[in-house]
């Protein structure tokens, strides 16, 4: 669990997460920030020492509130198809509510050279991944889920699914409503994933 953010420490995610709305990771930068915010570029380093540590608490910031749904959702009541559509309507929420985090969590091509940056984005997917797969597992177990293809398999499949549906709607700027078409695209996996017999 990472140390609690203090309230400029929020801000300046806040507004770093504006600038990368405005103009891509690019324009993330420590002189940009302090122009946006209204105060000097020593203040923000009081707090964060560079860009990378801005990133890195945008990704820890994610990861707290993913890991927490997707581990509520594995421990709920309810059929695997239920918790799978709940994972995916709250995943397209948080996007909505915050469509720059896709231009930070989906850039990993951008963060090769950043080792703790690719180490926090795969810590993320991984995670997701495995709660996802256990998930998948259960409801083959009882029968809900097609068995016929390996649960391992069904995830990714879910997960890219997710993956390049929100990056079609971050490359066409946000053209359509995430969430009204992300549930269709959520009917539409339920289908695939459905035990027949």
């Amino acid at each position: 669990m990472t140390e609690e953010l203090s309230d400029r420490q929020k801000e300046i995610i806040d507004v770093s997460l504006h600038l990368i709305a405005e103009s891509g990771i690019q324009g993330l930068t420590i002189k940009n920030l302090a122009k946006k915010i209204g105060f000097s570029e020593s203040a923000i380093y009081r707090h964060y020492e560079n860009k990378i540590q801005i990133l890195v608490a945008i990704l820890n910031f994610f990861k707290e509130n993913t890991e927490r749904l997707f581990a509520s959702e594995l421990n709920a009541d309810g059929d695997a198809l239920t918790k799978i559509n709940h994972l995916l309507f709250n995943q397209f929420k948080i996007f909505s509510a915050s469509p720059s985090l896709v231009a930070v969590i989906f850039s990993e091509e951008l963060f090769r050279n950043e080792a703790i940056l690719m180490e926090k984005v795969s810590e993320i997917m991984n995670n997701n991944f495995d709660t996802l797969t256990q998930i998948i597992k259960s409801g083959q177990e009882k029968g809900k889920l097609r068995a016929d293809v390996g649960a391992e398999h069904l995830a990714v499949v879910i997960m890219g699914s997710l993956r390049l549906f929100v990056k079609q709607w971050h490359m066409s700027n946000y053209a359509f409503n995430l969430t009204e078409k992300g549930n269709e695209l959520s009917n539409s996996i339920k289908i695939l994933v459905t035990n027949k017999i």
